[in-house]
This record gives C-alpha cells, structure tokens and sequence, in this order.
C-alpha cells in the first residue's frame, strides 16, 4: 500500500477534487494497492442536493476522480475525461464515510478505461466505467488553452 500525493501537481493546484486547499472542493486523498487506488470521503451538508443525499452531479464528480487518480497512481499518466457511464445504483448519504475504488479495465496508447465503485456501509452506491484521454504536452496545453504547469509534464503521454 501506498499514498498518492496531490502535492505533485504543485502548490496551490486548483483540482475541485483533491486540491488540499480548495475552499470548497472535496480535499481527497488516495491510496494505492495492487492494481487498484481508494479514497475514502464523508460528504457534509454542503454537497447536498435533495435533503440528507448527496448530490447525484458531486457523486459522479466523486468517481471522475478518483477514476482520474487511478490513472495517475497506476500508470503515472494523466488524462482528461472524454466519456462518463456509470449508474447511480443507490442513494448516497450525507454524513455515512464513502469507500471509493478504480482500477484500469483498458489500456491503448491514447485512451485509458477505468473501472470505479463507490460503496456507504458495504453497499454500491455507484458504479461504472470513465474513459480518459492521454495527450502529449502540446495536446495538453490545447485544452488547457496555454502552458501545462511544469509539475504536470511528467505524466504527459
């Protein structure tokens, strides 16, 4: 087992997801064992979106994630989101800790397929596949629409 640290991306890197000071963002922090990566979460009444549930967005933003990091932590590349299939299978509870998993189901030189699972109190409350796209640092910077921060560009493709 070990950690995986969003300080690799640099100081004050501004990812809504794993950003240890977004002022609003989920703070994550990610493990990596075998050929998979956790993260674990207690979402507060500020992700809420019907009373006492997450909101179903926040949950799929959960998933991207962590997806996100598998790919960081297993293959020490990163990718963007090109496509989201997953299934909202039950609701998630504000307050009940969230067990979150990835692992690569695919793997080309262009597109990346993870596999995730977020379970509350043993039950899957979300699951399904993200497909990411690697890009070289010029494709990279296409997207971003300017430079890549230099700490990002030892996990260009």
């Amino acid at each position: 087992m070990s950690d995986l640290s969003p300080s690799d991306f640099g100081e004050n890197q501004p990812c809504f997801g794993c950003a240890p000071d977004h002022p609003i963002g989920f703070h994550l922090s990610f493990t990596k064992e075998g050929s998979e990566v956790f993260t674990r979460f207690t979402p507060g009444t500020q992700y809420q979106g019907p009373p006492g549930l997450m909101h179903g967005g926040l949950v799929t933003t959960l998933a991207d994630e962590i997806a996100a990091w598998a790919i960081i932590g297993l293959l020490e590349k990163f990718g963007f989101t090109a496509k989201i299939d997953v299934k909202l299978r039950a609701p998630v509870r504000i307050g009940v800790e969230i067990l979150g998993r990835a692992w690569i189901t695919r793997e080309t030189t262009r597109v990346i397929e993870v596999g995730v699972e977020l379970a509350q109190q043993g039950a899957v409350a979300l699951s399904g596949t993200l497909s990411f796209v690697l890009v070289d640092r010029k494709g990279a910077e296409r997207i971003l629409n300017g430079p890549i921060p230099e700490a990002w560009s030892r996990y260009c493709r």
